[in-house]
């Protein structure tokens, strides 16, 4: 099943407040060197751990009104003009409705408990998609193989009923792994991260869903093959002063656009500026795409902290869903019954 629940192709945050530093720093490794490109860009100096490395800690937000690729009205163009980057920011300042929202989660007023992106802080960027490599800023095609996977998978559903049980529910819905990364990409909601660092190791937080990556530094080899994980198995090196992480060991069920066991993917964090970290990755999986893929995402410094993200504790939000199912089928029974009398 291919999961689009990260809402990366229709997000919208606010310009205001965005500080003009970040802005400066991103256009000048987003988009080709202009007179005037912020100077600190190859002479800045990034802090460094107490063991040496470069410095990522704090608290972050990876929010973006870029979607992940590029719209068809922006076809065989990578980067926004001025004024089509002002109304970008200037259209992406309006709230959206809750049932706007749909999906789920129309249920919640994101605006009345402060979550709605129009509230959240971002970093500017000029480009009109997320994906850098294919140059079209598209997915690559699946493959026929994964294109059969998917179609057997929706059939399976379709036969299942989305309502039949806990295992028919997305694994996002049931608040038992984080579905959104690695690679990570922004969120509906709770669009923050915290780093961490320590001798041989660094810590990513994500605030949707409260996972964790503890990602050893110290050259380890991956676990082995038949060890699978959600979120997969990290290892980290530092190349200069960019921080790249490979992870591997995928299950079949962490799905990243379609997905297979086999995903491999390679992340990079970059400090451009004491306030913004160039993230980017790559994934590839022989059994799903014509080619490996790039996407990069300006992520952006703030005052934190992060809150515990207990999403429904004890599992009742997915208990009473169930129940509200049963409720239609025997209510659907009863209009049938009645209409054959």
């Amino acid at each position: 099943m291919i999961q689009r629940g990260r809402w990366r192709d229709s997000l919208s945050i606010p310009a205001a407040g965005i500080a003009l530093a970040a802005m400066i720093s991103l256009q000048a490794q987003t988009q080709p060197q202009t007179a005037g490109s912020n100077p600190r860009s190859t002479t800045w100096i990034p802090p460094l751990t107490p063991d040496g490395q470069p410095d990522l800690q704090g608290f972050w937000s990876n929010v973006s009104i870029t979607p992940l690729e590029r719209p068809a009205e922006f076809a065989g163009k990578e980067f926004l003009t001025d004024q089509e980057l002002a109304e970008n920011e200037k259209k992406a300042q309006q709230p959206r409705s809750v049932e706007s929202l749909g999906g789920t989660i129309a249920h919640y007023d994101f605006v009345q408990f402060g979550l709605d992106l129009t509230q959240a802080k971002h970093a500017l960027n000029r480009r009109t998609s997320l994906i850098v490599d294919p140059v079209d800023g598209r997915i690559p095609a699946l493959i026929p193989e994964a294109q059969t996977r998917v179609a057997e998978a929706s059939e399976q559903r379709k036969r299942q009923g989305p309502y039949d049980g806990p295992e028919t529910r997305t694994l996002s819905e049931r608040c038992i792994f984080m579905a959104e990364g690695p690679p990570m990409l922004p969120e509906a909601y709770n669009s923050n991260l915290q780093i961490q660092q320590g001798p041989g190791y660094v810590a990513i937080l994500q605030e949707e869903i409260h996972d964790v990556r503890i990602i050893p530094l110290d050259g380890r080899p991956h676990v082995g093959p038949k060890i699978r994980q959600y979120m997969g198995d990290s290892r980290g090196r530092w190349e200069g002063n960019t921080l790249v992480v490979d992870t591997t060991n995928f299950t079949d069920r962490t799905n990243f656009e379609g997905s297979s066991r086999n995903l491999h993917v390679i992340e990079r964090f970059k400090l451009l500026d004491p306030d913004t970290i160039l993230y980017e990755f790559t994934v590839e999986d022989p059994h799903t795409w014509a080619r490996p893929w790039t996407a990069q995402l300006p992520i952006t410094r703030i005052p934190g902290p992060i809150y515990e993200f207990a999403c429904h504790e004890g599992n009742y939000g997915l208990a009473n869903t169930l129940k509200g199912a049963r409720e239609q089928e025997r209510a659907a029974e009863e209009a049938a019954k009645k209409s054959a009398k």
